[in-house]
């Protein structure tokens, strides 16, 4: 039986049990989960998809996957990711990627939720369904893992699940305001990463104590206080961009310093944007880091936090069209945003073809040559 030409995630995939009592099994699960990942890749959105997608490629299927009773139809594509356990899915996943995604020092590993629209079901509010937090490697521009957010809970029990089953040793994690919570700084430190984690009000007085602090040492121009300061500028389409950070590792006075395992500075980023010749906006953010003061360094880390929005979330929902699935279950939901996940990061990194993610998925569905390609990291 000849293999494509990846054979690691393939191999990975085949150490998934089968949770289907055996009088159901009339298609092999590797086959099933197979034609899902090659079918996402090729810009399948929905379980009819992956079917018709099996269809259309079945005679060259057949040269790498035995389908004794041909492709199987989308209802049993449906009951098999609603039956996949969660959790090893998502291991076997984890066990994957470390093989394709070597993490250097100071690699950026930015950890933040989303919301899957299209999951919410009739009797829901509009804010409900399945909520994801996701680990991103910037360098890497690899999704690390993810974790299902609990029915009636937030990312701030799903957060610390999802780093305990990453190597971050030598890594920045950088999170938004929900996670900025002292469990979730101490584990972090104990995997040997740093963090830089956004403040906001949901910690008594540590943004105010903070935003005061630097407004009382603009107030006296710094002086008397070590501290670094980097500016960037960018322009571009009419838009003039300025971004400044002060970083200090003055915090000895914060009350609340024991609390903060690893605290080691406190960092203000401004951010100034003025388009078309307008009046600019500005906008000052907060946060405390166990980096030292390096403002450059500061900054890079709170730039490449954001970039998850436009590099994960944005591809997700342009690209998948991820807010537009109407898979409701939620354990299918939750295993169909997995499969995107290995599709995006196959994507990533094949190189060769220089278009964008959207553009290199309608590619492998052309051609069957650039889909091995694409499969071969």
């Amino acid at each position: 039986m000849a293999q494509p030409q990846d054979s690691s995630l393939f191999e990975q995939l085949a150490t998934i049990n089968d949770p289907r009592i055996e009088r159901t099994k009339r298609h092999k699960l590797i086959d099933i989960l197979v034609i899902a990942v090659l079918a996402t890749i090729c810009a399948a959105e929905s379980y009819p998809d992956i079917e018709e997608f099996g269809i259309d490629k079945e005679e060259w299927l057949r040269t790498f996957l035995e389908l004794p009773h041909g492709i199987p139809s989308h209802d049993t594509f449906r009951r098999v990711f609603i039956l996949i356990n969660g959790e090893e899915f998502q291991q076997v996943f984890f066990s994957w990627i470390q093989g394709i995604a070597e993490l250097s020092l100071g690699e950026i590993v930015a950890v933040d939720g989303k919301h899957l629209k299209g999951s919410k079901k009739k009797e829901q509010t509009v804010n409900e369904g399945l909520r994801v937090v996701s680990a991103w490697a910037e360098k890497n521009r690899v999704v690390l893992g993810q974790v299902k957010c609990a029915e009636k809970s937030n990312e701030i029990t799903a957060i610390p699940e999802l780093l305990r089953i990453l190597s971050l040793q030598g890594c920045i994690v950088t999170i938004d305001a929900m996670g900025c919570q002292k469990e979730i700084v101490k584990q972090i430190v104990s995997q040997e990463a740093d963090y830089c984690i956004s403040l906001k009000g949901n910690q008594g007085n540590l943004h105010k104590d903070v935003a005061d602090y630097f407004t009382w040492a603009e107030e006296i121009a710094f002086r008397g206080i070590k501290y670094d300061y980097c500016a960037t500028v960018e322009k571009g389409h009419g838009r003039i961009e300025v971004r400044r950070c002060w970083v200090t590792e003055d915090v000895d006075w914060l009350a609340q310093k024991g609390d903060w395992v690893g605290l080691q500075s406190i960092v203000m980023v401004e951010a100034e944007r003025t388009v078309n010749g307008k009046e600019p906006s500005c906008e000052r953010r907060y946060f405390i880091s166990s980096l030292a003061a390096d403002a450059k360094e500061s900054l890079r880390a709170v730039r490449s936090h954001w970039r998850i929005e436009n590099s994960l979330h944005w591809v997700l929902d342009v690209a998948f069209r991820e807010d537009a699935c109407q898979i409701k279950a939620e354990n299918g939901a939750s295993n169909i945003a997995l499969l995107r996940h290995i599709a995006l990061n196959l994507l990533n990194k094949e190189k060769s073809c220089k278009r964008g993610v959207k553009g290199k998925m309608l590619k492998a569905g052309r051609n069957q040559t650039y889909l091995l390609k694409v499969l071969n990291i």
